[in-house]
């Protein structure tokens, strides 16, 4: 390895890990990676550390604590680029959930002892709090998609990853709309592409994993779910799962959970 090779550190929040797997699962490509990198701080696959300053750093998970908050900010400063990994670092992830509820209420049910538990009211995506050069996003990360964007860091190029939505992927592999075919609900049409369509070529409605498309229009969606059958509760749901602290999301569950709750005049 050349002694002038970029350094890579790997951080972790609050998340299942998932991402750095995704890394880890990379198999014949982690070889070269490593090769053409130094590895300066990953604990999920090394031991050893170096000191930064580092010339990337990926970040996986939420900032859900106050010593995460000011983390943040340290790693911000020792990173010449700062790329999130996963739904957890672009939107709040599933824990993002939080967002919705009391957490003063939650905690004392969970923990015997609520007064030794540092926490914050929501779960916030790594944006909210220091500047970041790109986001991977997906529950988890695809390999591909990680792997484009490291490789071009390393060749000194600016990485283009995807903003249209899963529905052009669907096009792409010729999966039929499993929308229009079948009446299955879908977040296909406001979702991020990245996953190459994986649920629908299955058959399955996307489940919104990779959170929203740049310009995503969920209330058109959101009335096609109602249509075709869908309970408001579970409009609520769909949009509060992966993804559920990102704007768009957030915004349009929030907005039929109220018209769930309203009490008829």
């Amino acid at each position: 390895m050349p002694v002038d090779a970029p350094t890579l550190a790997v951080w972790k929040f609050a998340s299942c890990d998932g991402c750095q797997l995704t890394i880890l699962n990379c198999e014949d490509e982690l070889l070269p990676l490593a090769g053409a990198v130094r590895i300066a701080y990953f604990p999920e696959a090394t031991r050893g550390t170096v000191a930064g300053p580092y010339d990337v750093s990926l970040v996986e998970g939420s900032v859900t604590t106050p010593s995460d908050a000011l983390r943040i900010q340290e790693i911000r400063q020792a990173s010449r680029v700062l790329v999130t990994l996963g739904a957890c670092a672009t939107s709040g992830g599933i824990q993002a959930l939080r967002n919705f509820a009391d957490v003063r209420e939650y905690r004392s049910i969970v923990y015997a002892h609520p007064e030794y538990i540092d926490t914050l009211e929501r779960s916030t995506p790594i944006a909210d709090h220091v500047p970041v050069d790109f986001e991977l996003h997906g529950c988890p990360v695809d390999r591909h998609q990680l792997l484009e964007v490291l490789t071009a860091l390393v060749q000194g190029r600016v990485p283009r990853p995807a903003a249209h939505s899963v529905c052009v992927e669907c096009k792409r592999r010729g999966a039929v709309c499993v929308a229009v075919a079948h009446g299955t609900p879908c977040l296909g049409p406001v979702t991020r592409a990245g996953c190459g369509a994986l649920c629908p070529a299955y058959l399955r409605g996307c489940y919104g994993c990779f959170g929203p498309q740049e310009s995503a229009n969920t209330a058109p969606l959101a009335a096609r779910l109602v249509e075709l059958g869908m309970p408001e509760r579970d409009v609520v749901r769909v949009f509060r799962t992966f993804a559920s602290g990102a704007p768009e999301f957030e915004a349009e569950s929030r907005r039929h959970d109220a018209d769930r709750t309203a009490v008829p005049s």
